[in-house]
């Protein structure tokens, strides 16, 4: 099956770099960020202040947020571009 080559692929390349997908995170943010990958539209302001109650900073769940975001999206953009080739 051939790669199919995009004129975005630098600039995915740089999101994913700066994004950094594929860092742990701390087990107690999985629900959450499970529901980042798969359900984004419902997360809530009371989903993002329980994780500050629970100890996590503003920067620490912007962050693995926005990893988890973007790993969600390079996964479907792999997924359209296999559907492609």
């Amino acid at each position: 099956m051939a790669t199919i080559e995009t004129r975005y692929d630098a600039a995915v390349a740089r999101l994913a770099d700066a994004a950094e997908p594929e860092r742990p995170a701390p087990p107690e943010l999985a629900a959450y960020l499970d529901k980042v990958r798969r359900h984004a539209y419902r997360i809530t302001d009371e989903d993002v202040e329980a994780l500050t109650r629970a100890g996590f900073s503003d920067d620490v769940v912007f962050e693995l947020t926005v990893a988890a975001a973007v790993a969600a999206g390079l996964e479907r953009r792999d997924a359209g571009l296999r559907v492609l080739s």
